[in-house]
């Protein structure tokens, strides 16, 4: 026996759409990443991006466990001195609950060229309306 090797033109990627509502942050984000990187598959190869198309929608109703809506806090640093910026979890899922989820997703993905490609394919929306209806995408529950 041999071990079959994935190619990139072998691998067939279908849509999936995920609804987060009433969903928590990191149970979506641990079924998510594992589509993305096409651990779901028999054909998973490491070194080859296998994964399927996910798109979320309702990503505003999504929810954090126990007191993590005050107590996690989202840094970012312009560069420059004094840039630090800080946001709680509250306030970041009111103004970007799709940065929210992006960012739970990237955490769990690999790093690198691999990782970005994979990264590209995720589409979160805050509503429930999504343009890839022309995919025909698959629910997928979480």
């Amino acid at each position: 026996m041999r071990t079959l090797f994935a190619k990139k033109d072998d691998v067939v990627r279908k849509w999936y759409l995920v609804d987060a509502s009433d969903a928590v942050l990191g149970r979506l984000a641990v079924k998510v990443a594992g589509y993305l990187t096409g651990k779901n598959k028999p054909v998973y190869t490491p070194n080859i991006d296998t994964g399927d198309f996910i798109i979320v929608i309702n990503a505003d109703k999504i929810r954090l466990t126990g007191r993590k809506l005050d107590n996690k806090v989202y840094y970012s640093h312009s560069g420059f001195p004094g840039g630090l910026k800080a946001e709680t979890a509250r306030e970041r899922i009111k103004r970007y609950p799709e940065k929210m989820v992006t960012s739970a997703v990237w955490g769990m993905i690999p790093k690198g060229r691999l990782g970005r490609a994979m990264i590209k394919k995720l589409k979160v929306y805050r509503g429930s309306e999504h343009p890839h209806e022309a995919q025909k995408p698959e629910p997928l529950s979480i």
